[in-house]
């Protein structure tokens, strides 16, 4: 990797018209020359699950954000994108740094994660394709020699079109069900933390990183924060764990039956980061490359 005197790098982010691409290329364009990739008019386009680049532009780094954060679909079509399309992106430019904005949903979803290190990632056995195609794009990044993998959980922010709709569209009435007691407790990561990480990653040490807010919160403060910012009268309703497990998988397999494109409010990859400890330890990111996120916070969830 090559850089000018004044630290300028070229930079390639994939996924640049997504939540999270385009909250990275918007931050990196102030400090170095970023190439943005995505599906969208006014990007350089590319379906990375059509192959490789046949002439791409040369890049000192890749930040490849791209990829499907659906936990429901054919799994054919999220390994398209989550595995066929990482090995594009690492085709594309096989000498560049290789920053993949992974996933915690690599751990193995079926127990606690209480302050858990990245050793014990990726998984072998998942709840559905989502985690699994993650995983398996994770293992082909490591093969590279010079690559970078972060490991963020439950990303929200501006933008967010994934966490936030997902739990407001749950509400029902004044009540807004989940599972477990509340008191779990969950690592989140906040947009502009994940993108500060990302700044840092171009330079950091090979490995793989762990990335979330400053502190783990409860599941029912950040539920009751939400509501709050958004003013919506309703509170948490906390349903036991394994009768709404049971719960999410007879609607799974109604909503498959059928065929429905949409996937039932409950799933159980859902209930799988409600319903017990995810919290995640940052020692190595903080230790590597200085990364020094802030705490969890909601306060501007009201204009999201």
């Amino acid at each position: 990797m090559t850089t000018d005197p004044s630290g300028r790098m070229r930079i390639a982010v994939t996924g640049a018209s997504g939540f999270v691409g385009g909250a990275v290329a918007r931050a990196l364009a102030a400090d170095h020359d970023v190439l943005e990739f995505g599906r969208r008019p006014g990007y350089r386009f590319w379906d990375l699950t059509r192959g490789p680049l046949t002439s791409p532009p040369p890049v000192d780094a890749v930040i490849h954000c791209a990829g499907s954060v659906t936990d429901w679909g054919p799994a054919a079509d999220l390994f398209a994108v989550n595995l066929s399309g990482t090995r594009a992106a690492l085709a594309t430019w096989p000498d560049a740094r290789f920053v993949h904005v992974s996933t915690a949903s690599v751990y193995d979803p079926y127990v606690p994660h209480v302050m858990t290190t990245e050793s014990e990632g990726p998984s072998r056995r998942h709840i559905n394709a989502y985690g699994a195609s993650k995983a398996a794009a994770e293992r082909d990044v490591l093969r590279h020699p010079d690559a970078v993998v972060l490991r963020p959980h439950a990303v929200y922010g501006p933008g967010d079109t994934t966490l936030l709709p997902r739990v407001l569209s749950a509400v029902r009435g004044r009540y807004l069900p989940a599972v477990g007691t509340g008191r779990q407790r969950i690592s989140l990561t906040s947009i502009d933390n994940l993108v500060q990480a990302c700044r840092r990653a171009p330079t950091a040490p090979p490995g793989v990183y762990n990335i979330t807010d400053a502190e783990p919160v409860t599941l029912d403060t950040a539920l009751r924060t939400i509501l709050k910012e958004r003013r919506i009268n309703a509170r948490p309703l906390y349903l036991p764990h394994c009768p709404a497990a049971a719960l999410a998988a007879v609607a799974e397999a109604a909503f498959l039956l059928v065929r429905s494109p949409r996937p039932p409010r409950l799933t159980r990859y859902a209930i799988s980061h409600l319903a017990q400890d995810r919290t995640y330890d940052i020692t190595a990111a903080r230790q590597a490359f200085g990364y020094t996120p802030t705490p969890t916070t909601f306060k501007s969830a009201a204009t999201w």
